[in-house]
């Protein structure tokens, strides 16, 4: 006789045997009723779901008073923590949208990237003249579906269709986690991951996606494998002066930023592309013409709004009482960082990232770079990631950063 595993206690049999008697029943009734199927249906959903939820109560034995265990998940990063500053501005970035506006797909058929709306692109050219740290001189912009869509489109543009092998894509470890199943995800024929820069040593034409400041350890970057056939990707989604001191205005062939980082308003899903060279400009347009036929209009024209009322605020900051969003984002990074750095310096378990203060043309002071994650190193764990999670701490490990697992 083989044996009940000891899963299955008395009461679960009980419970097992009070629902198929339950379900018996309901259906004895539904058919002498000649009621429609609506009603069972919602009978059924209801009970079924009331007794999923008991037995996995019952079931999980560090469950008790039908509480389930909480963990903390620190996996994914969500902007939510400006949402202060945003709810305080009232009125001042609420827009209104009749039914009639925006149902063409086009925008302005004189620029390159036609959907881009001329409302939000004249914000993104005053946002970086306020803060200073991107030229927008002789820049193409193209708008996307947040920065995701245009690291994709960029990869397009700079990749040749006539290669005899896809080009080389790579980034200096640790690099942001997205990036290798962003290149390999589709298995296109134009490019593929090849992984750490700092080790990359074929020869021929590459893409390198530089991040400044990096995701996830927040130093400041540059070009790794600096041979003539490479291609540059610029990655500054994370330089605003809320995050690291801005030096100058950043200068490169393809630049990009998104509103996710710069303001919070991560669904929007607005980010843009600053771009030096028309042919490429004209090849992420025609990619993100392919893949969703251009980009909200809805969300460019709310991305307008936030960041023209961001521009105020940092213009008439002097001459008003009130904070600027950059200001009341610093001051709110700092604090974190001081409470983490607080919390991690009075123990000897972990490390963190060690910055040196720099001069911010922004802020006209110096300041110091903090950034938006935190890369912890464990310093007596080889696996790191496991053993936070046994403490029902969910983080990212440094694997997929293509770094040591002491690292999360």
């Amino acid at each position: 006789m083989v044996a009940v595993p000891s899963l299955f206690s008395l009461r679960h049999l009980l419970v097992l045997s009070l629902a198929l008697n339950v379900s018996l029943i309901l259906r004895a009734l539904y058919h002498e009723s000649g009621e429609g199927n609506k009603w069972w249906f919602c009978f059924k959903k209801k009970m079924m779901a009331d007794a999923e939820s008991w037995l996995a109560i019952s079931s999980t034995p560090s469950l008790h008073n039908s509480t389930r265990e909480k963990v903390i998940n620190l996996d994914h990063g969500d902007p939510t923590m400006y949402e202060r500053f945003w709810r305080q501005m009232g009125d001042k970035t609420t827009i209104t949208i009749p039914g009639w506006q925006s149902m063409s797909y086009l925008s302005d058929v004189s620029k390159i990237c036609w959907f881009l709306e001329p409302e939000f692109a004249t914000e993104v050219v005053r946002l970086h003249r306020v803060v200073g740290n991107a030229v927008t001189e002789g820049r193409h912009i193209v708008v996307g579906t947040g920065s995701s869509q245009l690291i994709l489109a960029a990869l397009y543009a700079l990749s040749s269709p006539h290669a005899a092998e896809p080009i080389s894509v790579v980034s200096a470890a640790p690099y942001y986690s997205s990036y290798p199943s962003m290149a390999d995800y589709q298995k296109s024929g134009l490019y593929q991951w090849a992984g750490d820069a700092e080790n990359f040593d074929k020869e021929g034409p590459y893409i390198e996606l530089v991040t400044s400041p990096n995701n996830p350890d927040g130093y400041r970057r540059k070009s790794m494998v600096n041979r003539s056939q490479g291609l540059l990707i610029h990655d500054l989604a994370y330089y605003w002066p809320q995050y690291t001191p801005i030096s100058s205005p950043s200068d490169h062939d393809l630049t990009l930023f998104t509103a996710s980082k710069s303001t919070g308003h991560a669904g929007m899903r607005i980010g843009w592309a600053l771009v030096k060279d028309k042919e490429v400009a004209k090849k992420m347009t025609k990619f993100i013409e392919l893949n969703t036929i251009g980009v909200s209009k809805d969300s460019q024209l709310r991305a307008a709004k936030v960041l023209k009322a961001v521009s105020e605020s940092c213009e008439q900051e002097n001459h008003q009482n009130g904070e600027s969003f950059f200001k009341y984002s610093y001051n709110l990074m700092a604090q974190r960082w001081k409470q983490l750095r607080e919390v991690v310096d009075a123990g000897d378990m972990f490390t963190l990232p060690q910055f040196s203060p720099a001069f911010c043309t922004f802020f006209g002071k110096e300041t110091e770079p903090q950034p938006a994650f935190m890369w912890l190193k464990c310093v007596d764990v080889e696996d790191c990631e496991t053993f936070l999670r046994g403490h029902k701490i969910l983080t990212r490990s440094g694997r997929q950063f293509g770094a040591s697992p002491k690292y999360i």
